[in-house]
């Protein structure tokens, strides 16, 4: 990833500089402030920048995996899709089942492997997503699918129903599905890692 650096009088006439220099609009540069130096009686404020075009970030991260899953003995493609602005890296490998592991569990640990390198290289968050052989699209659709199905029990019962518990993705899929929903409404409750979501009713109004 190539890093720039840019200063300014204040953090925004920093940033104005990268723009012009690099031609891009802000959302396409992942930014970071590297210091300040603070104005005294002959020397002016300081802000310096760190500057980092966001397609080399997506183009990095492919090229981590690559490496990473090299080392992990696995032969391996990776497709990039953009998704609602957020870069998806579809794996399709030798042994897809060994890397998705049991409920997804190697999976999620390779997200969380890829997204702390991340963090550090970066010094802030960077939203992606890692599938394998479209398993996590797969598995977002059985969600939404369950979802729907208990919400239409719910909305027929006017009984709330407890769903099993799930990890914070998981439960954001089936609020994301549920939201508009006119009928019911989701909580969370509980305490992790057994979170769980409740479909409750909504009251009719007077």
């Amino acid at each position: 990833m190539e890093k720039h650096k840019y200063t300014g009088k204040t953090k925004e006439e920093a940033i104005q500089a990268a723009k012009i220099d690099i031609e891009e609009t802000e959302d396409n540069l992942i930014i970071k402030e590297v210091s300040e130096t603070k104005g005294g009686l002959f020397k002016s404020k300081k802000v310096e920048i760190e500057v980092i075009e966001r397609r080399e970030v997506v183009k990095y991260i492919k090229e981590y995996l690559q490496k990473l899953l090299k080392n992990l003995g696995f032969e391996a493609n990776i497709e990039i899709k953009n998704k609602e602005e957020v870069p998806t890296y579809t794996i399709y490998s030798d042994n897809d089942a060994l890397l998705i592991g049991k409920n997804g569990k190697n999976l999620k640990a390779l997200s969380i492997v890829t997204s702390q390198h991340l963090n550090t290289e970066l010094g802030k968050t960077f939203k992606f997503i890692i599938d394998i052989n479209s398993y996590k699209e797969k598995h977002d659709k059985q969600l939404e699918a369950l979802g729907r199905r208990v919400a239409r029990e719910v909305a027929k019962t006017g009984i709330e129903a407890k769903l099993d518990s799930m990890n914070s993705y998981e439960r954001r899929v089936i609020h994301n599905a549920l939201t508009n929903n006119k009928k019911v409404y989701t909580e969370s409750e509980g305490e992790e890692p057994n979170r769980y979501i409740v479909i409750k009713p909504k009251k009719e109004e007077e």
